[in-house]
């Protein structure tokens, strides 16, 4: 059994020791242009001509959770794409929203200006249930993110393309209207986005439907930058129909130095880092879903390319 690690931007030698180590019998080699064929690919970002020159995989593994750029390429014939189900990012995920939201109801960062500036004040405590979360996408890391913030004792809404129950989340699905995106966004004061980038998706956060939110509403993007249009978030935010946001993914990225989103004083931004990829969580994963395939066997994960997750 071969296994060929192409992952752009990633340091190859932790993940091919790791991935030796839990498949023994592989022959597990970094991929260079006209290296023989092998079965299993693990990929972050490979180019055109790896998809090209592999042409026999039986499956491809994706280290990260959006598999956008991977299903943009031209993929082997018969090559499943599978996706990471956790890997240790769902509580990272939730930790980052978490923080966010919490930030945002107790106005910690208007507390951290004050002491700043000298000051010693006061702000009412706001009530939780002023603050309904909505959390788009509940998938393994938006149930994660949606069962975190119900412990806190928020109102939690959950928008899913197709119906899902969840413990303590008020579930919407589908479409517009009374049961479906429409009433999850004006069911909404602060909203989440968790969802795969698709076609469908692309541009969902825009003047449109964000104008939907509660008043004072606030935007958490940890997903894609592609879901957000992001002129109509700034306009938005300056009209006063949204209190602010906290970005962590971008359109483009690294995101430029001179972007407005940088130094908008109501908008938070961090690096793409609100859930990393976990190496030894990952290559075992990796390592029981092949061993399952070689087996026969159904593993979790699988991508439905015309879906897009």
């Amino acid at each position: 059994m071969n296994i060929t690690f192409c992952c752009t931007h990633t340091k190859a030698d932790p993940w091919l020791q790791g991935l030796q180590a839990a498949l023994p019998e592989a022959k597990v080699t970094v991929w260079q242009p006209g290296a023989p064929p092998a079965d299993f690919a693990v990929v972050w970002a490979p180019p055109q001509q790896f998809m090209d020159e592999q042409a026999g995989l039986k499956a491809l593994f994706n280290i990260g959770a959006g598999v956008d750029a991977l299903l943009a390429l031209r993929l082997p014939a018969g090559a499943q794409v599978v996706r990471l189900d956790d890997a240790g990012m769902a509580v990272q995920m939730a930790e980052y929203v978490c923080h966010a939201v919490i930030r945002h109801f107790r106005e910690f960062d208007a507390y951290e200006a004050d002491m700043r500036a000298g000051g010693w004040a006061f702000r009412r405590p706001r009530l939780r249930g002023d603050f309904p979360v909505g959390v788009m996408g509940l998938g393994v890391l938006g149930e994660r993110v949606a069962k975190a913030l119900a412990q806190f004792e928020f109102p939690v809404n959950g928008w899913s393309r197709s119906p899902k129950a969840i413990e303590g989340v008020k579930a919407f699905h589908g479409a517009g209207g009374a049961e479906g995106f429409d009433a999850f966004l004006a069911a909404s004061r602060v909203l989440v986005n968790l969802l795969p980038l698709t076609p469908d998706t692309q541009d969902v956060m825009n003047r449109s439907t964000l104008s939907r939110l509660q008043p004072g509403g606030y935007v958490i993007n940890v997903a894609r930058g592609a879901h957000l249009v992001e002129e109509d978030l700034i306009a938005l935010i300056d009209a006063g129909h949204l209190a602010g946001a906290a970005l962590d993914v971008f359109r483009t990225e690294p995101l430029p130095a001179e972007h407005p989103l940088r130094t908008h004083p109501k908008i938070t931004t961090t690096p793409h880092t609100s859930a990393r990829t976990l190496r030894e969580e990952s290559i075992a994963q990796i390592a029981r879903k092949i061993a399952a395939l070689q087996r026969g066997e159904p593993v979790a994960g699988i991508v439905d390319p015309r879906r897009g997750y």
